[in-house]
């Protein structure tokens, strides 16, 4: 059994990178219509394809920039940042597109790396922020820019799910969602609330918070744009498509 992020499960089934493509994904409404809606059920018949029995959707949440040079406000602000990204082809070409210089490794080698400046900053969503005190590895700067959601499934072996009775697996796959939904509740906590009580907390610690206008958000998307419909190809055009068009008819 396992949870596994939709990001570290991208390169055995491609399609995940649907949800890392650059800002696709504006607010959490959007992310639910992908998880929730049609694009959610191709995936998950596209992971049952893949070996395993997928249970339920959880969230690892938005990733958010922090670095440890300046506020950034705009794509140039990212220009020659030294920053740590996962091992992702998609997230080496956008971050390679918005100027920066993007350098993959893992969690526990990025946070001495922070903490020493041989690395600026770094991308994950704020309660890992949080957690890991970033703020002690010289992160004084973070900016809420959504460009990507991460979303968790829950699945089991085939075959330990073939051995299992009926009753059982009703049991686990029952287990398996309301951890989902609590999970996801976990991972917005404080960001979706309408004075979002965790960036007083992150503000608190020293941090300076910076929230995009409209405007400023269209610049990041505009930049990134190209690297977008590259990978929407490599993807598969119909399910970003679908994705797209939930999107656009979700509810606020």
């Amino acid at each position: 059994m396992a949870v596994g992020s939709t990001i570290n499960w991208s390169p055995q089934v491609k399609e995940l990178n649907v949800f890392s493509l650059p800002f696709l994904m504006p607010d959490y409404a959007a992310a639910d219509a992908l998880t929730q809606g049609e694009v959610g059920k191709e995936i998950v018949r596209i992971i049952d394809k893949a070996g395993v029995v997928p249970l339920a959707w959880g969230e690892n949440g938005y990733r958010e920039i922090s670095n440890s040079k300046l506020a950034i406000k705009k794509p140039e602000d990212m220009k020659g940042l030294k920053i740590r990204v996962v091992g992702s082809p998609l997230f080496l070409d956008t971050f390679t597109a918005l100027g920066a210089n993007p350098t993959q490794m893992s969690f526990a080698d990025a946070q001495p790396a922070l903490a020493t400046g041989a690395v600026d900053g770094q991308e994950n969503p704020l309660p890992i922020y949080i957690a890991a005190k970033l703020h002690n590895s010289a992160q004084k700067y973070i900016t809420m820019w959504g460009y990507v959601n991460d979303p968790l499934v829950f699945v089991v072996n085939k075959e330990v799910w073939a051995s299992w009775t009926e009753a059982d697996r009703a049991i686990v796959r029952q287990a398996a969602l309301d951890a989902g939904k609590q999970e996801v509740a976990i991972a917005r906590k404080g960001l979706v609330e309408a004075d979002k009580p965790m960036l007083k907390d992150i503000a608190a610690l020293g941090t300076t918070v910076t929230q995009l206008s409209a405007e400023e958000r269209a610049a990041f998307v505009k930049a990134t744009r190209p690297v977008y419909e590259k990978w929407k190809n490599q993807i598969g055009a119909n399910l970003v498509n679908t994705a797209e068009k939930a999107i656009a008819a979700r509810k606020q």
